[in-house]
């Protein structure tokens, strides 16, 4: 199966379960891949056969950064909902990150793998 891939889409949005991170909104990282056949799209070359990444991406980041979900595990999971509406779109893996949530780490996150 061929991937497309999405890599550290950037979006900031109200995230989180203590109460400072319900009212500042905070910086996310998301990275998906989107488990297709590229096929057909490649043989057209026509944007009709594509996944439209970035429709899809602007689509999960306008998502992200609205919804206001306590946990990444829920966005995650909102995330790949979206990827699977998509045509074509067979699996998803979503990745969602939250670089500036510990100070003494790099960053914190999930990632699953969906259908």
């Amino acid at each position: 199966m061929d991937k497309i891939l999405i890599k550290n889409l950037h979006a900031h949005g109200i995230i989180g379960v203590y109460d400072e991170e319900r009212i500042t909104p905070q910086a996310m990282l998301i990275n998906i891949t989107l488990y297709t056949d590229t096929r057909k799209a490649a043989q057209s070359d026509d944007l009709a056969d594509c996944i439209n990444y970035d429709a899809l991406s602007q689509k999960v980041r306008n998502h992200a950064e609205s919804v206001q979900r306590l946990t990444v595990e829920a966005l995650a999971e909102d995330i790949a909902v979206l990827c699977l509406e998509e045509k074509g779109v067979k699996k998803a893996r979503v990745r969602v990150e939250k670089p500036d949530a510990l100070e003494y780490v790099d960053q914190v996150g999930v990632e699953i793998k969906r259908p």
